[in-house]
């Protein structure tokens, strides 16, 4: 039996034996024990490749010997392999993000974001666009940018409206518009009202072996402590947020106070040449589609800034559709998780406090305003503000423009 037969019956023993290391280290150390020609006769008998078993022998040499024993357990050497495909294609990722986002759904208490697109179809409409990318490898991506495929469900808020897909739609397609005209785009909601005092959080938190955090175990409101109602306000362009924790009431007035505090504070020197805002609501709430008091203090608003406001409000039962759900009040959540909420202060600087690794930054404050409720808004006051609907669905989607201010005659 020649050389070559010989290891050509050994690699049929030990091919489907070892693994990927183990079967180069072999090669290299047949072709270092045949001296010259020795990886030619190693190939020719085995189909392996000559730079597979050059690398073999290189470790056999000396650069095997020399590895740390956490690198030995290793079965490619660091670097080894195809890069991922986000690595080697630069614009995959965000162009599969722009496939994904306008259906977008989210839930305020996870940082999942749930997409209905299969996998098939958004590679297909990848290779469209010139990406060399399968469906397995497009299920991956949108797990590592915590995306989650799920079935349909009813939620409680509501039955779903026949236009709400198309209401989606024209929600994303004004934020497009104002977006590249350099005009601020926000997302608005209120957050759940949080009890203040030693009540317990969900979630766990790093503490020493037997020693949790002591809470109350009935969770009655303390009438000295009172409650945290977080408003937030979330600049989808610039990933950015402004959370008000109010201390009366959830109301229209608290709600536009909200957005006035973030523009003083974070819009006006972010968008100094804006001349037009559009805000992205629930259709109820404080910010309700319905609410009369919501649209005056809108008006009063736009007045002061002088430029018109405009507001695009999610159909009925989609409320947990808002981007400012799945992109800034769940992180908040998790900011907090096991700790109670013993104080306002607490609240603001743990949701100051929340980042994340795409780059939001939020930044909050405590308004201790009173805010009565059951304020009523007459007929002829709300005829007074100056109220443009739009064709598609006008009690969602609406101006409201400033009032000029009036010149005094001399």
């Amino acid at each position: 039996m020649d050389d070559a037969e010989r290891v050509r019956g050994q690699y049929a023993v030990l091919h489907e034996r070892l693994d990927e290391r183990a079967l180069r280290l072999w090669a290299g150390s047949e072709a270092q024990a045949h001296g010259r020609g020795g990886i030619t006769l190693v190939a020719a008998a085995t189909g392996m490749s000559r730079i597979r078993i050059a690398a073999g022998l290189r470790e056999v040499q000396g650069d095997g010997a020399a590895a740390r024993p956490s690198e030995r357990a290793r079965i490619r050497r660091p670097g080894g392999g195809r890069k991922p495909a986000e690595r080697a294609d630069a614009t995959l990722l965000a162009d599969l993000e722009a496939l994904v986002d306008p259906v977008t759904r989210g839930h305020p208490e996870t940082p999942l974001r749930w997409t209905c697109k299969s996998t098939a179809h958004l590679a297909a409409a990848l290779a469209v666009q010139g990406h060399q990318v399968d469906a397995r490898t497009v299920a991956r991506l949108l797990k590592q940018q915590r995306y989650s495929l799920q079935a349909n469900r009813k939620l409680r808020e509501g039955s779903a409206h026949p236009d709400r897909n198309a209401q989606f739609q024209y929600i994303n397609a004004q934020a497009e518009r104002f977006q590249r005209r350099g005009q601020p785009v926000i997302s608005v909601d209120t957050k759940k009202k949080e009890l203040i005092g030693p009540f317990k959080q969900g979630g766990r938190e790093w503490e020493p072996v037997g020693q949790p955090v002591a809470v109350n175990v009935h969770d009655f409101p303390d009438p000295e402590l009172g409650k945290g109602i977080p408003y937030g306000v979330f600049d989808v362009s610039a990933n950015q947020g402004w959370v008000s924790v109010g201390t009366d009431h959830d109301t229209p007035a608290f709600a536009v106070q909200s957005i006035r505090t973030w523009w003083q504070r974070m819009g006006r020197p972010r968008y100094p040449e804006a001349n037009g805002l559009l805000v992205m609501a629930d259709g109820g709430s404080s910010n309700s589609s319905r609410a009369r008091s919501w649209k005056v203090e809108l008006h009063g608003l736009a007045t002061e800034l002088g430029f018109p406001i405009s507001v695009c409000h999610f159909p009925p039962g989609t409320s947990k559709w808002n981007k400012i759900e799945h992109r800034m009040f769940c992180h908040i959540t998790e900011n907090w998780r096991g700790r109670p909420l013993v104080s306002h202060e607490v609240i603001v600087n743990l949701i100051g406090s929340t980042t994340t690794r795409a780059g939001l930054s939020i930044q909050a404050d405590l308004d201790p305003q009173r805010y009565p409720t059951g304020v009523k808004v007459s007929d002829d006051a709300l005829a007074q503000v100056p109220i443009d609907h739009h064709t598609f669905h006008g009690e969602w989607n609406y101006t409201i423009r400033p009032t000029p201010p009036t010149r005094s005659i001399v």
